[in-house]
């Protein structure tokens, strides 16, 4: 998706990023030195971030969000697109040449007790980042360590700088973490869940922490969970991150008083009600996040959206999970039944827009009347909206859907959304599609 557009010069500007991560199939395969596939783990996304900006990235585990910012700090190879960062291009540059920069760009990991070496001290783990650039050493080192423990909360600072990892608490291996971040006054953290693995009690204290850290060093973040409670609190704008797409961006205000995705609806649904005597709405989306390495056709939400329609990329594997998801329900001689009726049922894990079902010893009418019981089960499913043609011949029924129309950036009142809801032209094709109607369910005797 695309940035909106600034006056400013941005501190970190995001264009076209591409994170794939290959995927390396069978022995035979190995031998050859071929790959299975790719994972899209970030899949064309583009934003700006500025100064003095925070920007959440929010989204379920295995949206992207990791890689992303992992992809921005040059830790991971980006596969393609670009990546400035304070006027620099880091996407083709070597580890030799990232270095300097280093300096003025930083992380701080989701688990304090696996990002800080056991074997070291406090002062010797917030203080290696000076050591390695050789900012400072002997007094001066020590007390730039002490002045960054201080300003983090651990004073006082004699008392923390000789103990180990397990001599502390989650919250104060959190606080040390954020410490070695900040020691040498970057301009960009990328906070990557740093909450998630703190009590409830210390979060609060942490996120507080990181404000008044931004307001003292003028930092910028990019801050990454999957707590939309928590990004409201601590975040300027807020990116929605589904199977590695930013599919809206806006001010955090905007996204939780007015959210324009179908996804992001559904997260701002899943935050919990503190208030046991309030009711509230738990629609949340069916099923999980798709597999990154075979996504789905069109929009990559469909299949969990309750609002999906013509244009949204429905197909075969939709078809399948359509079936297993009815046959969960049944009594196992009704499974079987059904089941053993067709005998292709593999046809339907491979992205499809055509598919013959055959009938194993049976006529295909007798599938037609098996998927049709299934839409009378539940004439509100969006799937049936996809199917453009729908025809029993002889011993196999013929289905076809609609092709696929991958969405666009749209501007909805300065929200940027990906979503056919709001694309003018993808409304009109629909409304195209749906006035020629699908071909009404018949059979045909072959010959």
């Amino acid at each position: 998706m695309r940035p909106e557009a600034t006056e400013e010069s941005p501190l970190l500007s995001v264009r076209d990023l591409k994170t794939y991560y290959s995927i390396r199939g069978g022995f035979a395969q190995r031998l050859l030195g071929r790959e299975a596939g790719h994972v899209r783990a970030v899949d064309d996304v583009s934003l700006d971030l500025r100064h003095g900006e925070v920007l959440g990235l929010v989204g379920e585990s295995g949206s992207g969000k990791t890689t992303l910012g992992r992809t921005i700090l040059g830790l991971v190879r980006a596969t393609s697109g670009s990546v400035v960062f304070d006027g620099n291009e880091i996407t083709a540059m070597s580890e030799r040449q990232l270095r300097p920069l280093r300096r003025r760009m930083q992380v701080v990991f989701q688990d304090p007790h696996a990002s800080l070496n056991p074997a070291m001290t406090i002062e010797q783990s917030v203080g290696h980042p000076l050591k390695i650039h050789k900012l400072a050493s002997g007094t001066e080192y020590r007390q730039r360590v002490a002045g960054v423990l201080e300003t983090v909360g651990l004073a006082p600072p004699e008392q923390f700088m000789d103990k180990y990892p397990s001599d502390l608490s989650g919250g104060q291996k959190q606080r040390a973490a954020i410490a070695r971040a900040i020691v040498m006054n970057p301009l960009l953290l990328v906070a990557d869940e740093p909450v998630s693995m703190l009590d409830m009690s210390v979060r609060a204290k942490i996120l507080q922490l990181m404000v008044d850290l931004k307001r003292e060093f003028g930092l910028t973040y990019l801050y990454i969970t999957h707590d939309l409670a928590t990004a409201k609190f601590f975040c300027d704008r807020i990116a929605i991150l589904y199977l590695g797409r930013i599919v809206e961006i806006g001010p955090s205000e905007a996204i939780y008083e007015d959210p324009k995705h179908p996804y992001t609806k559904a997260l701002l649904r899943a935050i919990p009600e503190p208030d046991p005597t309030r009711t509230v709405p738990r629609d949340l989306p069916r099923g999980e996040v798709p597999d990154a390495a075979r996504p789905p056709l069109g929009c990559s939400f469909h299949p969990r959206c309750p609002v999906a329609f013509e244009v949204c990329g429905w197909e075969s594997r939709d078809l399948g999970d359509l079936l297993e998801a009815r046959w969960a329900l049944e009594q196992e001689a009704e499974y079987e039944a059904e089941r053993g009726l067709i005998e292709n049922l593999g046809d339907l894990r491979e992205p499809r827009l055509e598919v013959d079902l055959r009938a194993r010893n049976r006529r295909g009418a007798d599938i037609l009347e098996l998927l049709e019981s299934a839409r009378a089960g539940d004439p509100a499913e969006p799937f049936w909206r996809g199917v453009r043609k729908l025809d029993a011949v002889g011993e196999r029924v013929e289905i076809r859907w609609h092709e696929p129309v991958t969405p666009r950036a749209i501007d909805v009142d300065g929200v940027g959304v990906e979503c056919h809801l709001y694309d003018d032209e993808a409304l009109a094709e629909a409304t195209r599609r749906r006035s020629v109607g699908v071909e009404e369910a018949h059979v045909t005797e072959p010959g």
